[in-house]
């Protein structure tokens, strides 16, 4: 539905921190579903473990953000305003590593909106199995 470029113009984030590859699903109202291809290149690996390569969990949290990020532009018709911001995480549990090769499934779904502060209950899945789960609030920035 959305490609790397398109992704661009909606959310100001660029690599290394653009941690969502494209949008699969999105209703433009309360789901999206975003797609993060794991790699041995990214810059993170260097240190997180070199000898078994794991993704942080602090990152997953913030690809599926991003993805979140990417439905409040869209709801609020405001894509390539500055941003969103974290107000919160409640509740996040890491189930399994992601590592190098892995596909991440993003699925974020809209719980709350008042005005330009949200609330999303999200998941993120290799393979059908849930490795991280948890709510995200943000709130659009000002700029």
């Amino acid at each position: 539905m959305l490609d790397i470029n398109e992704i661009k113009k909606i959310i100001p984030h660029r690599y290394p921190f653009l941690l969502v590859d494209k949008i699969i699903e999105c209703d433009d109202d309360s789901k999206i579903v975003g797609i993060k291809s794991v790699t041995m290149n990214e810059p993170f690996f260097q240190g997180h473990f070199p000898e078994f390569p794991v993704m942080p969990g602090v990152l997953i949290v913030e690809a599926m953000a991003q993805v979140a990020c990417i439905l409040a532009m869209r709801v609020l018709k405001k894509e390539g305003h500055s941003s969103v911001f974290f107000t919160g995480i409640d509740g996040v549990k890491f189930r399994k590593p992601v590592v190098p090769g892995d596909v991440l499934r993003l699925e974020l779904t809209k719980t709350k909106q008042r005005g330009e502060l949200f609330r999303f209950d999200g998941k993120a899945l290799v393979e059908e199995q849930v490795v991280t789960q948890g709510s995200i609030q943000a709130v659009l920035g000002k700029g």
